[in-house]
């Protein structure tokens, strides 16, 4: 009987020590930000909160948007997974519209960030009214080009996927695609620009739920029309299209409802009666333009960067894009992180606490090294095994390995730079932000990709070394700003 009890006991008492090393290292790592080190060039302006409540707030509204972008970066996975049943040329088409698709969404992109950073700002200044009032004005600006943007991309989508690549046996699929993607752009935009808003306020959850449904639609519409089960038709390439549309447009619906209650911080029957301000559209524009200028360097660097790598052919390119896609999955940790920062740094000083921004950026910094430190180690184990989900082809799987083992590195430079960009374009600093995607994303990563995959004749390793020394420059350029400081003088 003695003998039973104690098995019965045994795994409950371990588990109850694992719980309470747990809870101590916890303490630990708390104990571990110095505050006094981090604020040396900052004097507190007030109250300090302790380490436990700056792990707290931040905890509280990063878990939703790490879940929601990791979920939304995991839909683009399974996605490839589900594409990938119709073979290789299937993943280098899709593949191929990705770049050319964020081209399109630079303008919205650079709205979105204008609106977390003024958003959150005035709701750290207790201005309700005007933080509505710049959410309306960027929405109805953001409906305006989405017409002009669509329109274009749908007129000109077969000379977009010649330049983007493509070859003989992928280009029809890839059009089609693009086609219907941004046919539909209109739904993708309604629910970038309300979600940007509430996740300035610090309404995380909002923008996971809309996402979460958008992606659940998408995967179930992904099974039903990719391949064409239970009755419905079999639309290969086109149906993951379809899907993506359909689920963005049940996104969007929510996104609406979500500034429809009258007792909600953003209600977009707050300010009455629509009219452009001097204050707000001059805010959009500062914040606004410099993030476009972010957006199109980066964008124009990763399509040029894209295109050399297509120029491999399918095989080589189809084993990038399954690395693309699980890089992806990366950066989601630090830009679910990133979007914690915008929030805590813009509200921080709305209230005119440097000192509180400066610590909220630091412990969302240390939360970001965590999780580069677990995937590390799933990417190093696992490389080959998980490419082997997309394709049994040796030369994929080889190339999967290499790819998972550069991955492992970029990491630690990835993450925290998406994160301390977030901090600095929290505070309005986007213009340094886009004068390092200029020099880094611009210039850095295609030249030195170009230079190691042909003239140094490395191939696919070379284009990822260059992917590499992108990330290195990057991390370096925001960590020097980070550290200086001055960023949290800056008046929006």
């Amino acid at each position: 009987m003695k003998r039973s009890r104690l098995r019965v006991e045994s795994p409950a008492l371990l588990l109850y020590n694992v719980v309470d090393k747990v809870k101590r290292k916890t303490v630990t790592v708390l104990q571990l930000l110095n505050q006094q080190k981090i604020l040396a060039n900052i004097p507190p302006a007030g109250a300090i909160p302790s380490n436990r409540e700056l792990f707290h707030d931040t905890i509280m509204i990063a878990w939703p948007s790490i879940v929601e972008s990791f979920l939304v970066s995991l839909v683009g996975f399974i996605d490839t997974m589900m594409v990938s049943s119709l073979g290789t040329y299937a993943i280098a088409a899709v593949g191929l519209t990705t770049q050319p698709k964020l081209i399109g969404l630079c303008f919205f992109f650079s709205i979105n960030t204008a609106v977390s950073a003024i958003v959150a700002r005035r709701k750290g200044e207790g201005e309700q009214q005007k933080a509505n009032r710049v959410l309306q004005q960027a929405f109805v600006i953001a409906m305006a080009m989405v017409v002009i943007i669509s329109g274009l991309c749908l007129f000109f989508a077969d000379d977009i996927m010649h330049a983007a690549g493509s070859q003989p046996d992928t280009h029809e699929y890839a059009r089609e695609y693009f086609e219907i993607v941004m046919g539909g752009l209109v739904f993708t935009v309604i629910s970038l620009v309300i979600n940007a808003g509430q996740r300035g306020v610090g309404n995380t959850k909002i923008a996971m739920r809309t996402n979460l449904t958008a992606n659940g639609v998408n995967i179930v519409l992904n099974y039903l029309l990719i391949g064409g089960n239970f009755g419905f038709p079999a639309l290969g390439v086109a149906g993951a299209a379809w899907a993506t549309v359909i689920g963005s447009a049940v996104g969007s619906l929510m996104s609406i409802a979500s500034v429809c209650h009258p007792n909600s911080y953003l209600y977009i029957g707050y300010a009455r009666g629509f009219r452009f301000d001097k204050e707000s559209l001059k805010a959009l524009a500062n914040i606004g333009s410099s993030a476009l200028a972010e957006q199109i360097f980066m964008r124009v660097g990763f399509f040029t960067y894209s295109v050399i790598v297509a120029r491999m052919g399918t095989v080589a390119y189809a084993a990038h894009q399954v690395g693309m896609n699980l890089m992806s999955i990366s950066f989601s940790f630090g830009d679910g992180i990133q979007v914690a920062a915008v929030s805590l740094v813009g509200q921080s000083l709305g209230r005119k606490r440097r000192d509180l921004a400066k610590l909220y950026g630091t412990v969302c910094q240390r939360f970001g090294l965590f999780f580069a430190c677990c995937l590390a180690v799933v990417f190093v184990l696992g490389g080959r095994f998980i490419f082997s989900w997309f394709s049994s082809e040796e030369a994929i799987l080889d190339y999967g390995v290499m790819i998972m083992q550069v991955m492992s590195l970029v990491i630690f430079l990835q993450i925290p730079q998406v994160i301390f960009n977030g901090c600095l374009r929290g505070a309005g600093d986007t213009r340094y932000t886009a004068l390092t995607s200029l020099f880094s994303v611009t210039f850095v990563r295609p030249f030195f990709g170009w230079l190691l995959c042909f003239p140094l004749n490395m191939g696919l390793f070379g284009a990822w070394v260059g992917l590499f020394l992108d990330q290195a420059c990057r991390f370096v350029l925001s960590y020097l700003r980070f550290r200086k400081g001055k960023w949290t003088e800056i008046t929006v």
